[in-house]
């Protein structure tokens, strides 16, 4: 074989053996069942929003997806472990606001909330509600504020712990209308929310989901929802804009990433299954009975994610760290 022939021969054996091994990614992918990342108990809030996409996407991946808890320091243990995972779509992470923006201006983390991930898609928002104690006199926000300023010296709100949603809505409110208001913090929501009810703290900012029921039955007073838009679970509850707090935006938003580096064939393939599970009629019946707010179609792409993660991260970590809010 002259040498013409073997470096032909070579050059074909190397093609050939690159064929070979070259993933088919999205063309076979799912082979096996997926793991969706919960940074927190089960039970949760996002744990609930996690079984319900899971139980959807098995239909249009063809495959189990299993739930995985795996909780521990504010949320970071199991978001860690998504972003050193193999980046082969087997292990994605079901994470918010909190674990992918807060917690990087709070933590020293091992990996970078936007860097080490891929975008899949946003999967629903939820606002805030500032609610108040039954007694709280105020009839509207504007009534609100001015009672917030003439009793500064005294007055609170509850906040589930440092960094936490409550909280920085409580100090992003206090930049916005210039009061001052002592965070008392609690072992989570549902504690604050109880010396709320009982009167023993004056005002509380609440995610929808779980102070529509409370409104509801008449246990809490609520003066303005943190959106531009009217929750549709609560249509009675003014936005902030049109109770006279203008911008006074925040929202505890959930999406669905990647490890960093994981093609973007599979990214696509995920992309399509979590528009699919969006669409079903059924989903968007449980997420709204859960006063969550799914995202229009066009804002379900991993580049509106992209985009959108960024900005909240450039809005919120400034005004966190002018705050000296740090995760104890």
């Amino acid at each position: 074989m002259d040498t013409t022939v073997k470096a032909a021969f070579a050059s074909f054996v190397v093609a050939g053996s690159m064929v070979a091994v070259e993933p088919t990614t999205a063309q076979s992918f799912p082979t096996k069942p997926l793991s969706l990342v919960v940074s927190y108990s089960a039970g949760g809030p996002t744990d609930t929003l996690a079984r319900i996409i899971a139980e959807r996407l098995r239909r249009s991946l063809g495959q189990t997806v299993v739930v995985e808890n795996i909780v521990g320091a504010s949320g970071t243990v199991g978001t860690g472990r998504v972003a050193r995972a193999t980046p082969d779509g087997y292990q994605i992470i079901l994470g918010h606001w909190g674990t992918h923006v807060v917690n990087g201006a709070v933590l020293t983390l091992s990996y970078d909330v936007q860097r080490d991930f891929e975008p899949v898609a946003m999967i629903a928002t939820n606002p805030m509600i500032l609610v108040t104690r039954n007694s709280m006199p105020a009839a509207n926000l504007t009534e609100l504020v001015a009672w917030l300023k003439a009793n500064s010296a005294k007055a609170t709100y509850g906040t589930s712990g440092v960094g936490s949603a409550s909280h920085v809505s409580g100090v992003y409110f206090q930049n916005l209308t210039g009061t001052k208001i002592e965070a008392i913090a609690y072992k989570g929501g549902a504690p604050a929310m109880v010396d709320v009810m009982g009167g023993q703290i004056d005002l509380m900012f609440d995610q929808a989901a779980s102070s529509v029921p409370l409104l509801r039955s008449g246990k809490v007073k609520a003066y303005a929802v943190t959106d531009k838009v009217r929750l549709a679970a609560a249509p009675d509850i003014p936005t902030v804009d049109e109770a006279g707090l203008n911008g006074f935006y925040i929202a505890i938003w959930h999406a669905i990433w990647a490890p960093r580096g994981t093609p973007k064939d599979v990214i696509g393939k995920l992309n399509g299954a979590v528009v699919e599970t969006l669409a079903d009629a059924a989903v968007r019946q449980r997420f709204a009975d859960l006063g969550q707010e799914i995202p229009t179609r066009e804002r379900q792409t991993p580049e509106v994610l992209s985009a959108y993660h960024k900005a909240e991260i450039e809005k919120w970590w400034p005004i966190i760290k002018a705050a000296g809010i740090k995760a104890e």
